[in-house]
């Protein structure tokens, strides 16, 4: 009982010291962690996953059927360039947002239709593609223009 106990407290002290993860209904493990948008003098505040791998890139957020207010997927593609994303097997409407490697908003796609396996294109190069709930972007002003600030881009 004593090894089970020390066994136990061990492994809850491993994962405390791990970096937030989350796993997905297929298996896959996304870190997580802090992202936020300056828009307009406002700093709008999420928690978002990270895809930047290519299983991770390729599986994203389909099969979810809800996501919190403040939460988001950030797909790093690690290199710049054109970049085209789909809605296959994705259950919510989201909007797309496209910066460049310094976390630049260049593009913006609203409300992009579940289950919808037209591409949406980037209109340039860009590194990163942010992933909201549909209707975040509107609600919030978020627009061209303004600045992701993540880990994944340097500081202005």
């Amino acid at each position: 009982m004593m090894i089970q106990r020390r066994l136990f407290l061990a492994g809850l002290a491993a994962f405390a010291a791990s970096p937030v993860l989350a796993q997905n209904a297929a298996g896959v493990t996304f870190e997580k962690g802090p992202l936020e948008i300056v828009s307009g003098g406002k700093t709008h505040k999420f928690m978002v996953e990270f895809a930047d791998n290519d299983q991770r890139r390729t599986l994203g957020l389909m099969y979810r059927r809800q996501m919190a207010a403040d939460a988001g997927m950030l797909f790093d593609f690690k290199r710049d360039s054109p970049v085209a994303m789909w809605m296959r097997n994705t259950l919510i409407p989201l909007d797309m947002l496209f910066a460049d490697k310094t976390g630049l908003i260049t593009h913006i796609h609203e409300r992009a239709v579940p289950m919808d396996e037209t591409t949406i294109e980037s209109r340039g190069v860009v590194r990163a593609v942010l992933e909201l709930n549909g209707g975040t972007v509107q609600r919030l002003g978020i627009k061209p223009g303004d600045r992701m600030v993540h880990a994944m881009f340097p500081k202005p």
